[in-house]
């Protein structure tokens, strides 16, 4: 485990770490960690209101992996782009 003074961007290394340790990213356990850390953002109470990727369309999460700047997407089948999507 990094000591908190490892990556000082990260605001709260116990949730960074702990999302780490679930599998998430490092850029989406730092995002995440950040958030929960910050008064003005209340990530708990956004999200969630999206149905699984599972029942979009092949076009609608290229979209998404568009906003999100996920190289190789052109050449991703649906189920390549929902797994790409969840490890962002």
């Amino acid at each position: 485990m990094e000591s908190a003074n490892a990556n000082p961007s990260i605001k709260d290394e116990d949730t960074y770490q702990s999302l780490r340790e679930d599998g998430a990213s490092k850029e989406k356990a730092a995002r995440i960690a950040n958030a929960l850390a910050n008064d003005r953002q209340n990530p708990g109470k956004k999200g969630g209101k999206q149905p699984p990727h599972e029942y979009w369309s092949k076009d609608e999460l290229y979209e998404r992996a568009q906003e999100l700047g996920i190289d190789g997407r052109s050449d991703m089948d649906k189920s390549e782009l929902i797994k790409a999507l969840r490890n962002h």
